[in-house]
Parts: structure tokens; C-alpha cells; sequence
């Protein structure tokens, strides 16, 4: 890939925080929530957009999975520094955080795949990229895939 097409690429994907930043958050509705937080070597403010895989509006908590496991940035940053900053459209609160336990995190994965079966196969292939294997939905691939890709749950904090 040439740097302009990396760079062309990196602008798009960090899009969504653009959207937030200029008050267009509400466009992304609960699909997606920006979370703004604390760099744990730099101290730097940093922002991310997540998709949101289950939305609980009764809470609310919104559900997200790190894609690079434990060790992702922003998850990272969060156990260093709590009290992070959540926002999904035109909501936004200081978070608490939780992650989720495998059989409720195994239960978000199923529900996410039953809601959104029109992008599934797109899903899977990202996921086994991201595993390093080959994941294709089942139920004991769903537990070895929230072994390795904890989910955690934002709530604001109380």
C-alpha cells in the first residue's frame, strides 16, 4: 500500500470522530460511541470510535468488543486512567467499566450475529483476521472468541 493510500485509509476510518467532533454524533445514532480518554504513558487526551455491538437503553450501558485484545491502547488507557469520557449520538457521561463475563459476553456475540446477518460474512473474515484463525460463528468458536477479545460494557458512572 502506498502513503497515500494509507493515508487515505487511516482518514477514513478515523472519520467517525470527526463526525463526533463537529456535533454530528447523533448521525451514527447507538451503532457507534466515541470514547475519550487518558494516554497511560503520554497523559495525552486521545479519542476512538467503537462500534457498539449491544445497546441496554433500559441502563444505559453500551457493549463493545477490543478487537486487539487486552492489550489495545484504549483499553490500556482505561484501566490506567478510569473515568473516561463516552458518547453515542447526542449522549455523552463520564463512564464506569466492566467486562463482560464469558457467557454474557457469548450471548452479545450470538445476538450481534442474529441482528446483523446481512454483513456476517464480512464480520467472520475480520474476526479471523484478528484471531489468527479461521472463526466461522460457532458457539464453542464464540467462547474461544471472547477469550481472546474481551467485551466490556460502559455505563456512567455513579
Amino acid at each position: 500500500m502506498s502513503t497515500a493510500q494509507s493515508r487515505a485509509l487511516k482518514a477514513l476510518l478515523h472519520a467517525p470522530v470527526y463526525l463526533y467532533r463537529w456535533h454530528l454524533g447523533w448521525l451514527l445514532r447507538r451503532r457507534f460511541l466515541l470514547l475519550r480518554h487518558t494516554g497511560h504513558r503520554t497523559g495525552q487526551k486521545r479519542e476512538v470510535v467503537l462500534e457498539v455491538m449491544e445497546y441496554r437503553k433500559q441502563v444505559p450501558e453500551a457493549v463493545v468488543m477490543s478487537g486487539f485484545g487486552r492489550k489495545s491502547s484504549w483499553l490500556l488507557n482505561l484501566q490506567a486512567h478510569p473515568g473516561a469520557e463516552v458518547q453515542i449520538g447526542s449522549q455523552r457521561w463520564v463512564a464506569s467499566f466492566r467486562f463482560l463475563d464469558a457467557e454474557e459476553a457469548t450471548a452479545v456475540v450470538r445476538s450481534y450475529e442474529s441482528r446483523n446477518w446481512l454483513i456476517l460474512p464480512v464480520v467472520r473474515y475480520v474476526l479471523s483476521r484478528l484471531l489468527g484463525w479461521r472463526y466461522s460463528g460457532s458457539e464453542q468458536e464464540r467462547r474461544r472468541l471472547v477469550s481472546q477479545l474481551p467485551l466490556i460494557a460502559f455505563r456512567p458512572k455513579i
